[in-house]
């Protein structure tokens, strides 16, 4: 019976010693978040001393690994969910099962959008022209507040060219082409597809959500460029405010706030573990300078700093933010939106 006892044993150690970190990416390989997911894994695991798996999910605008992490995967102690600004959007307006306020914050890196411009575009009485693809409900919003202001959306539609079933790669081509005279990136994407285009200039970007004042900071990465807040101010003399621009706020602050994310279960036992060998890979002056050169210069949060984030965005959420979201979705942008009374109710 002892030797029994002893063999289980030796199988148990055996089993939980071949058990691996597995970040879970809700994308195909070579996608923004499959590529930011390999370069933290292969600085992270130095940390951990351990291997990290990636796997790859893909499928419905990046849900189905989300969904599946929510059902399942996150039940195992090793499963690690890589998530994007694009999750953080469907979490707003379509009908998904994963929640946030279910699962512990490893680390949160946040992130911008740069919209640029064809530059003989006159954007104030010129058709814009541009794709309508994953995540860019943000800078539709902002579009419509730049051309209408307070009234918006009320020219926006006469004023816009909204292209459908474009892929992320194929607006790129268009721009490139002049077939679209907006486009939009996230910072890495934009130093590798849109600054070296003779054609194109900074139109925006959105800034970086402060959950202390509440306001979009200048992002450190693009001090010449106007954020949408300062373009609007220079148009309408005055700070843009209003249902449509609490909705943007609010998708917008979502979406980049935690445009790239970990998580795991909520009281997984490896948690504290993961939080520290994040905390020691910024802490690693090599390691960080590597990280910054590839993402670029962006602030992570970790731990309690970043469940504080998580809980700011919460509050964000309110009826008449969400509702006109989802009206803008169905009646401007065509989109199939979907408002969740449990998301306003679930505040942190």
């Amino acid at each position: 019976m002892k030797n029994i006892f002893m063999i289980l044993t030796s199988l148990m150690v055996l089993i939980s010693c071949s058990k691996k970190f597995t970040f879970i990416v809700p994308q195909k390989p070579g996608g923004g978040t499959s590529i930011w997911a390999t370069i933290v894994a292969e600085e992270l695991e130095k940390k951990l001393g351990e291997k990290i798996i990636i796997r790859h999910i893909p499928g419905a605008r990046d849900q189905i690994g989300f969904e599946k992490f929510h059902k399942t995967l996150r039940f195992d102690d090793y499963m690690i969910m890589v998530s994007h600004g694009g999750n953080a959007v469907s979490f707003l307006q379509e009908n998904v099962i994963y929640d946030y306020a279910d699962y512990d914050v490893i680390a949160i890196m946040h992130n911008n959008i740069i919209v640029s411009r064809d530059k003989n575009l006159n954007w104030q009485s010129n058709v814009l022209i541009y794709s309508l693809h994953s995540g860019t409900v943000p800078e539709s919003l902002a579009l419509a507040l730049l051309i209408d202001g307070h009234n918006a959306p009320k020219n926006w539609k006469k004023r816009t060219i909204l292209i459908k079933g474009m892929s992320q790669s194929e607006n790129r081509l268009a721009f490139r082409r002049r077939e679209v005279n907006i486009t939009r990136e996230n910072p890495a994407a934009h130093l590798k597809h849109v600054q070296g285009v003779e054609h194109a200039e900074i139109f925006f970007n959105h800034g970086l959500y402060n959950p202390l004042t509440g306001k979009f900071d200048k992002d450190p990465n693009f001090p010449d460029s106007f954020t949408m807040e300062e373009l609007y101010k220079k148009k309408w003399g005055e700070s843009s405010s209003g249902s449509l621009y609490n909705a943007y706020k609010m998708v917008k602050a979502w979406r980049d706030g935690i445009q790239k994310a970990l998580w795991v279960n909520k009281g997984n036992p490896n948690r504290d573990r993961l939080r520290k060998a994040v905390t020691d890979m910024l802490n690693d002056p090599e390691a960080r300078i590597r990280l910054q050169k590839k993402l670029g210069k962006y602030p992570w949060d970790i731990g309690e700093n970043a469940v504080y984030y998580v809980k700011a965005l919460y509050r964000l959420l309110n009826r008449d933010a969400m509702q006109t979201l989802v009206k803008f979705n169905r009646e401007q942008l065509g989109l199939d939106s979907y408002y969740n009374e449990k998301r306003v109710q679930k505040k942190n």
